[in-house]
């Protein structure tokens, strides 16, 4: 069993971030997953379509995802920069979306560095646009969504635990592990791999099966916000925190922001369409 143990806490300095690398050119599993994790909502909300008599088309979808992934990369990217880098980044713009460093020489880096935060308020903005350009009921389409992202979601933080970041907080359980980008080579929490299970897997379940029940337009869309912020703060107290504000951290803040954003949500649209 020791052994076992030993093996597993020794498990992400066994896993290559990357698939392939050409000189300085890698292309990492985080990218790929990113990849997946389209392909994963766009399969199940044609599943929706298809078996709960929505009436959009299959070219609605791929057209509207062309829009979300812009959406995503801008304002992750931008998220990241403004929250968590903004002195660094202030000192080094060019660096915000090309994919290199000009500190020493050229060198290619990749683009790393993304905020989920960013990235929804990225991805509410662009839904926004499409729907007003394609004349689509805004609440409709996003609750047609809402359950499937939590799913695809995971496959982002699988990824970021390949890459061996955003590990969590120092502890003594036996389930963690150490990763090689941790300057203090302590046993941590693999808080990469509890959002997975639960920003993802656990809420994509709940959203689910919450589907078909749904009592007005807008209440998927409400009840997606407030689960991501609640168990996302519930693991932020596992994740090692980049800047804390006072008692929590400003992931934590943020996510206070979302349940409290996504309870005024389903207030205003229960109060909008009449329902009890």
């Amino acid at each position: 069993m020791e052994s076992l143990i030993n093996a597993w806490q020794q498990l992400p300095a066994h896993i290559s971030p990357y698939l392939f690398s050409i000189g300085s050119f890698q292309l990492r599993y985080y990218s790929l997953m990113y990849i997946v994790a389209f392909a994963i909502v766009y399969f199940l909300v044609l599943y929706r379509i298809k078996h709960e008599n929505y009436k959009y088309t299959a070219e609605n979808i791929q057209d509207y995802l062309v829009w979300a992934m812009i959406g995503v990369l801008i304002g992750a990217r931008l998220g990241d920069v403004l929250i968590y880098n903004f002195s660094y980044f202030a000192q080094h713009p060019l660096e915000i979306f090309l994919p290199f460093d000009f500190f020493n020489g050229i060198r290619f880096t990749g683009i790393s560095g993304m905020s989920y935060h960013g990235g929804l308020i990225g991805v509410i903005i662009m839904t926004i646009l499409f729907c007003r350009k394609r004349k689509i009921d805004f609440w409709k389409f996003t609750d047609l969504l809402c359950p499937a992202i939590p799913l695809g979601y995971t496959f982002g933080r699988i990824g970021n635990f390949i890459n061996g970041e955003l590990f969590g907080r120092v502890t003594t359980v036996p389930w963690g592990m150490y990763f090689p980008l941790d300057p203090t080579r302590s046993l941590r929490h693999p808080s990469q791999l509890y959002e997975a299970a639960f920003e993802g897997i656990f809420l994509f379940i709940v959203l689910w099966l919450m589907r078909k029940k749904k009592r007005f337009d807008g209440f998927l869309v409400g009840m997606y916000i407030c689960g991501y912020g609640l168990t996302r703060f519930i693991i932020e107290f596992f994740r090692e925190p980049d800047y804390v504000v006072g008692p929590i951290s400003i992931g934590q803040l943020l996510c206070l922001l979302m349940m409290l954003g996504g309870i005024a949500l389903l207030i205003w649209r229960k109060n909008a369409t009449g329902k009890k």
